[in-house]
């Protein structure tokens, strides 16, 4: 599985590389602004995407609007430490698969990655 990481700190692209189960059998690219990640993401075209809302060049919201306009099927999670309402239904309306409260806990991003692979399993 190819996983897209978003976001403008190194220390939270390792963290969350971190928590991701069965890390040795993913292929990890990243990105540091919104920008990059549409471009890597056409590159790479990653199975999923986690992205940050706040970062410098293109944020995450316009990221994801873009990304999503060009891969409606593009699996993306948000992580953002903003969770009022209006941030997280605005990106759920912009096509996020989910958002998740910034820092994510282990469990958190488990449950995502077992939901996506059950997802992932039935497309092909």
């Amino acid at each position: 599985m190819k996983i897209l990481i978003v976001d403008d700190s190194r220390t939270a692209r390792l963290m969350l590389k971190s928590l991701i189960p069965e890390r040795e059998n993913h292929e990890f690219c990243e990105a540091a602004d919104g920008k990059s990640a549409i471009d890597v993401f056409n590159k790479e075209n990653p199975d999923i995407t986690f992205m940050d809302l706040t970062m410098p060049v293109m944020d995450g919201y316009e990221a994801l609007e873009v990304i999503k306009g060009n891969h409606p099927g593009a699996l993306i999670i948000v992580l953002s430490a903003d969770i009022q309402k209006k941030a997280v239904e605005r990106v759920i309306q912009s096509g996020a698969f989910k958002f998740l409260k910034k820092p994510p806990s282990p469990s958190d991003i488990v449950e995502v990655m077992t939901e996506i692979s059950v997802l992932l399993k039935n497309r092909r």
